[in-house]
């Protein structure tokens, strides 16, 4: 197992040789059990990476090695705690609030699905902590670097890996 580090007060992402700025959620970084949904903190610990989500037509799926597939029209994440799915991926339109995987910017471009709040979910514990593009702002919750960033790093991660957010 290889970790990707990420140090949320420098915002600095690292992975072997890799050093890289990345943004973190809006409310900064928080413990784990004190993560709630819509805080817009980024849970501390380490998480394993699951799984790779791409958009068609904007990346090329060259050398990943992770599990991935594309993101259809459709595609959401559940938000709702109410919602049985919670914290899962959902078909869109639903009952209740989920998360649209297409997105009118490049943020969902590349979706890198971490293992936080998943096994099983906690309703309110936190939802779509992923590892995606920046947008040069704060994120919601989640980890994200520059597409040139990522596009170096997708192809050297392996099953197995994981994301260790530190404060």
């Amino acid at each position: 197992m290889t970790i990707v580090q990420v140090e949320s007060a420098a915002g600095r992402l690292t992975f072997g040789d890799l050093v890289m700025p990345c943004a973190i959620g809006r409310g900064g970084s928080c413990a784990a059990d004190a993560k709630r949904e819509g805080d817009g903190c980024t849970p501390l610990g380490r998480w394993p990476i699951r799984a790779v989500l791409l958009c068609p037509g904007k990346v090329a799926p060259r050398e990943i090695r992770l599990p991935w597939r594309w993101v259809r029209v459709g595609d959401g994440w559940s938000d709702d705690p109410a919602d049985p799915a919670y914290n899962r991926p959902v078909r869109l339109p639903r009952a209740f609030s989920a998360e649209s995987l297409i997105r009118a910017d490049a943020a969902y471009d590349v979706i890198v699905v971490l293992g936080h709040n998943d096994a099983p979910p906690r309703p309110g514990r936190g939802s779509a902590i992923f590892f995606h593009l920046s947008e040069g702002r704060p994120t919601a919750g989640c980890v994200a670097v520059e597409r040139e960033d990522m596009l170096r790093l997708l192809p050297m991660l392996r099953p197995g890996d994981a994301m260790e957010i530190m404060a």
